[in-house]
């Protein structure tokens, strides 16, 4: 499994044969430096979390350039097929998909999911966290945008997630102490990565705090570097 965060809670995820992309907000991005159309290619899959602009990103323009599967709740799906998108996948909270080589299940997320139209508020669902299991290869379990809460317990319990990419920025997620608390009460991760961070001034929570929270802890934090590949 080779992972790239892409700024943001942005990733592109290659497993198998397959290249995913998780929440790829890429254009408009102030922290994406790279190459969009380098960073998405060859991708078979784009999997998202809630409906926010920030999490959708580029995800219609990718997949009617790419013919990736799209795969999310219901919303969201139904949404990005009112844009053109014709490779959906949809499911919702609870519910594992087949995304061939691989499945997405699908967990609560305490957040909000939505975009503005034309001034108008368009519902997408609610807001998911994702667990991404191939043959093989250990558990990742992308929390989405979320605070702690204590039902994270039964996520372990039931996906065992080994990877754990989690939000720190604060504000509209977990700062990085309370990020570190759900880490040491509910998961037992062998590497966590954080997340949605550094992206815009608002977005106060910092990597270094987040990792220095976790010192003696089993668990290894892994701060992500834009564009350098990990490999679990």
């Amino acid at each position: 499994m080779k992972l790239t965060w892409l700024s943001h809670s942005a990733f592109r995820l290659e497993i198998g044969s397959s290249i995913v992309l998780i929440d790829p907000f890429l254009s408009g991005n102030p922290a994406f430096t790279g190459d969009i159309d380098q960073a998405t290619k060859g991708a078979t899959h784009i999997v998202l979390t809630h409906g926010h602009d920030d999490h959708i990103g580029d995800s219609a323009a990718i997949a009617q350039k790419s013919g990736a599967q799209v795969i999310s709740n219901y919303e969201i799906c139904m949404y990005l097929a009112g844009q053109g998108v014709q490779n959906i996948n949809p499911g919702n909270t609870g519910g594992t998909v087949d995304c061939g080589g691989f499945t997405v299940s699908f967990t609560q997320a305490l957040h909000s999911s939505g975009t503005v139209k034309d001034g108008q508020s368009i519902y997408l669902g609610n807001p998911m966290g994702i667990v991404i299991k191939a043959p093989g290869e250990k558990t990742l379990y992308h929390m989405g945008d979320t605070d702690i809460f204590g039902d994270m317990a039964l996520i372990d319990e039931i996906h065992a997630p080994k990877i754990g990419l989690v939000p720190i920025g604060d504000r509209f997620t977990m700062g990085p102490q309370t990020a570190a608390l759900a880490v040491r009460r509910y998961f037992h991760f062998d590497t966590v990565v954080p997340m949605h961070f550094g992206t815009f001034p608002l977005l106060t929570g910092k990597a270094p705090d987040f990792a220095a929270a976790l010192q003696g802890s089993p668990t290894k934090v892994h701060v992500p570097s834009f564009g350098v590949a990990m490999e679990f």
